[in-house]
């Protein structure tokens, strides 16, 4: 189905940031069920001011974008995944998860709700679908709550960075954590990103694209930087990661790992020691938003550790990004079954 009546905007010049759309979609989990949603233009939240979300942090979200193929199919990517994680979050934060079937439902009728919205194939923008959990009951005492809602927005957005892909440099923090061994790393919780943004705000400040993390027990691993994965790329080919239990599970960094074995690479989940990093030829980090961000360089104590330098992405994260992003445009055959299609 062609999109007849697309919103008239610059698809090709736009920001990643917030746009409002015609429909968000909310559900209420109350008397130990979810309700069957509504669809509203507000947005405005009505809640309660002693709301868990507001007072104990009991706050998750996802992020995940939608494509149009050239043969104006409607994809979604990886949809299963996000909804699992949403529920490991949960799970760590004593919040009421949606099952993945109603997250299914409330993806799909969001964004055939704002179809419009939709960016044109070819266009580098994807319409955003931002799933978020929230405890709306009150409790004062330190308590789960005893009601949620399950809200998904959508908006049209551009690349992550202005230059889209184009490398970064890092720089490793030491003297501040982003998330404990057996904490809530691992879980998309609106707390790890605030605590995350003490160290970026600083990376940016004195000129860094963001800040990468250790590990919060001995300071001696790479864990990942404030809001994505990060990887490693061997002199033989190999694609290294950290395995560490105070990190976010990356969607995008475990389609990479397996999109990365298939095209060769000797794929490897370990432990990153610090000093590894001198031995990387590649680097980069990746996530939802951006995919994949090149690094230019990491300083670190004092030193920098130069992996580009003549300002463009190297060529394994070059093939590993038109790897991925054929598939999420359905532009290469998807045997791996991770797009999935949104009837409209």
């Amino acid at each position: 189905m062609e999109i007849t009546n697309r919103a008239d905007l610059d698809f090709g010049s736009l920001p990643f940031g917030y746009m409002k759309t015609d429909v968000n979609v909310r559900y209420t989990w109350r008397d130990g069920k979810w309700d069957a949603g509504v669809e509203t233009d507000s947005e405005i939240l009505p809640l309660h001011i002693a709301a868990t979300c507001l007072h104990y942090g009991q706050a998750a979200f996802e992020g995940l974008k939608v494509y149009e193929a050239q043969d104006g199919r409607i994809l979604a990517f990886r949809l299963d995944e996000n909804a699992k994680r949403m529920q490991h979050s949960a799970d760590l934060l004593m919040m009421q998860s949606p099952p993945t079937d109603l997250f299914r439902e409330a993806v799909h009728r969001v964004v055939r709700a704002n179809l419009r919205f939709v960016p044109p194939h070819g266009s580098g923008a994807a319409l955003y679908v931002r799933p978020l959990l929230i405890g709306t009951g009150p409790e004062i005492g330190v308590k789960p709550a005893k009601e949620y809602m399950f809200l998904v927005l959508v908006t049209p957005v551009g690349p992550y960075f202005k230059a889209g892909f184009s490398p970064t440099k890092l720089v490793v923090v030491e003297d501040m954590d982003r998330a404990a061994p057996l904490g809530v790393g691992t879980a998309k919780a609106g707390g790890n990103y605030a605590a995350a943004m003490r160290g970026t705000v600083r990376a940016k400040t004195e000129g860094f694209g963001e800040a990468l993390y250790l590990d919060a027990k001995e300071h001696k691993y790479i864990d990942e930087t404030g809001a994505s994965n990060f990887f490693g790329i061997t002199p033989d080919d190999g694609y290294v990661t950290p395995q560490s239990p105070s990190i976010l599970r990356s969607i995008t960094n475990l389609s990479l790992r397996t999109l990365a074995d298939d095209l060769g690479y000797r794929v490897e989940e370990r432990p990153v020691p610090l000093e590894e990093l001198d031995s990387f030829v590649e680097c980069g980090a990746c996530g939802t938003a951006a995919v994949i961000t090149p690094i230019e360089s990491i300083s670190v104590r004092g030193k920098e550790i130069v992996y580009l330098s003549d300002g463009k992405p190297g060529p394994h994260c070059t093939k590993l990004y038109d790897a991925l992003t054929a598939l999420q445009h359905g532009d290469a055959e998807d045997k791996f079954g991770w797009t999935e299609r949104i009837e409209v």
